[in-house]
């Protein structure tokens, strides 16, 4: 069975459009890398008053997510997207993970 991953990041103030407009032009190769680790079905929402990202991926039953961390082109990414939104000191995103409440099949 897939499952569902839910999380909360944060931008900074006055970068919106930025972040948006990055993940337009989103690499290929980090989608490749995306999908090859198993996870599909990828959004992002923004609650546009408190500027927090609201994701929702799902992960195929084989998932490799943990792997992504040690990519050269995850690690580009978070970096180029570092100067965005509040993150760790290797540049990872901060997360803060969503409790399921609802599910409608």
């Amino acid at each position: 069975m897939d499952r569902i991953h839910a999380f909360r990041m944060q931008l900074k103030p006055g970068v919106v459009d930025e972040y948006k407009r990055r993940h337009d032009e989103i690499w290929p190769e980090l989608i490749a890398a995306l999908r090859d680790a198993g996870i599909y079905d990828y959004s992002i929402f923004l609650d546009e008053a408190s500027l927090a990202l609201f994701a929702v991926l799902k992960l195929r039953p084989d998932d490799k997510r943990d792997a992504l961390p040690q990519l050269p082109v995850m690690q580009r990414w978070w970096a180029a997207m570092a100067e965005l939104m509040e993150t760790h000191p290797d540049h990872r995103p901060k997360e803060w993970p969503l409790r399921p409440m609802f599910h409608l099949d």
